[in-house]
Order: structure tokens, then sequence, then C-alpha cells
């Protein structure tokens, strides 16, 4: 046996993958499908009872939903092979791919489009009143992996206000999009940034008083949260999970993934995040 570990070692070392990766089920009789860790984890499995029925039903297989601590750690679990499917963020994902074989196959269609954008919030009480005003004040971010609470908005302040993060204003990681917002209308930060969707649906749940923040822009439009799978899954498994989301149809379901449907994509999709990550500098296979 230990030949043949050996063999299996080097084999890894000479691929770069790791040993965990090559070993992955590529036809597993339970498929791991990690949630975006952006939300309460509870409520997040909940939520998506619905579609964790419909994939069991249209796949014929058991289905684990899991949410990760992070972004780095969805990141890692796909590296090594520990989940299946995952639905990152734009960014994670491009991070999720420098380190591991993975392909995204469907991004959610939201206002008839497969974009969305970022907003950027003060609180009401501040004196912040454009993005200027942000300038020698704390800036709240979601997590550092996170494409509409962290990449998008730290770009849209470098391009349109010549704001850099650390320079002209202090960036603080409070994890999670609906923890931006409220931290924001709470005042522990004057400015941050977030997904608008999310911003709605904090709002929509009562999390924050409206009336605590202002909004002070919107982004570009960007592609959408892409869902990604391992490369190297069974290519009729993989064609399936490609059909079942392509046809979900369910309302129940589509509501609670907060999506009209779904829209197939590629790579290349997400290279105006790679131009991003290179205007900030950013070295994707080592965040």
């Amino acid at each position: 046996m230990k030949p043949i570990l050996n063999a299996l070692i080097l084999l890894c070392l000479i691929t770069g993958l790791a040993p965990h990766a090559q070993a992955a089920d590529p036809d597993p009789d339970v498929l791991k499908v990690a949630l975006l860790p952006d939300e309460n984890a509870s409520a997040l499995i909940k939520r998506n009872q619905p579609l964790k029925d419909y994939l069991e039903s249209t796949l014929g297989k058991k289905i684990e939903l899991i949410v990760t601590t992070d972004y780095s750690s969805m990141i890692e679990a796909m590296r090594f092979g520990r989940i299946d499917l995952g639905y990152f963020g734009p960014l994670s994902y491009v991070m999720a791919k420098s380190k591991s074989d993975i392909e995204p196959f469907a991004a959610m269609i939201v206002d008839g489009k497969p974009t969305y954008r970022s907003v950027i919030i003060a609180n009401a009480d501040s004196a912040v009143e454009s993005y200027a005003d942000i300038k020698g004040k704390n800036m709240a971010y979601g997590d550092p992996a996170s494409t509409s609470s962290h990449l998008i908005p730290k770009t849209v302040l470098l391009e349109t206000a010549g704001l850099e993060a650390g320079r002209d204003y202090e960036a603080h990681f409070v994890g999670s999009h609906d923890a931006v917002a409220v931290n924001v209308a709470n005042g522990n930060a004057e400015a941050g940034g977030l997904s608008e969707v999310i911003f709605q649906h904090v709002m929509d749940r009562g999390l924050i008083d409206r009336s605590k923040v202002r909004v002070l822009g919107y982004s570009g439009e960007f592609p959408q949260y892409p869902w990604a799978m391992r490369s190297n899954l069974n290519p009729e498994l993989k064609a399936k999970v490609r059909d079942a989301f392509l046809s979900i149809d369910d309302k129940e379901i589509l509501s609670s993934l907060k999506a009209e449907g779904f829209a197939a994509i590629s790579d290349s999709d997400y290279d105006v995040i790679r131009r991003m990550g290179g205007l900030l500098n950013l070295d994707f296979a080592k965040m």
C-alpha cells in the first residue's frame, strides 16, 4: 500500500492538487451543497429546505446543505473536495477557481437580468452625504472575499472619489451584509457597502430602521452570484445538476433564493471581477 500511497502523493504534488481533492468521489451518494455564508446559518438552511427537497427529487440523491463559517472556509472546503456544489459570490468564486478545479454553471436572474449592484450607505446622523465625505471616516465591509460588500464598493470609492482604504479611510470587516447595514444604522460605522438586494431584504425583515441610513449611491451592474461545482464530478451528474437549476420554476424555491429564475453562465463572465482585483492589487490565490 505504501508505494501506491506515495505515488498518489507524488502525483498530487506534480499536478498541484491536494490528495483530498484527487480522491473526491465523482458520483457521491450524498451531494454536499454549500450556501453562501452571508447571513445567519440556521436561517439560511431553513429557508433553503425547498431547494434541498427539489434537488433530492430531481437528482435522485441525498442533499446535505452546508453553511461554512466564512467565505475563506467555503473556498478551502471546495478546494479539498469537501463540498460538491457551492453558491459563491463572484469574488469568492474567482478566488476558489484560482485554487481548485471548479466550474460555474448557473446564476440567478433578478429583475429580468443575471446581474446585480452594490449600494453604499451612510448613517443618517453622520456628516457623510457623498462618497468624498467618507474620507477620514470608518467604512464597514462584510467579508474580505465578498464581492458586493467589499470588492465593488471599495472599487467604487477608489474610481469615483479617489479614496483608498487605509490611506483615506479606515476599513472594518464585520462579516456579513446584514452586519454592515446594522453597524451603519447603529452608528458603529459612518458608512458601509453591501448588496442592494440584501440591503432591501434587511429592511423588509425590519433588522434596521430605514430612517437611520441614507443611500449614497449604487455601483454599476456586475455578474450575479454563481453556482459552481467540482469539475471532476461525473459528466452525466454535472449535466443533471445544471439542468436542474436552469429548470427551477417553483415560486417557493425561487423566493427562498431571491431569484426569478436561473441563467447559464461560464467562467469568462467573471473576468470583470478579475480586472477589478487587479485594480486593487489583489492576489486571488493568496487571499
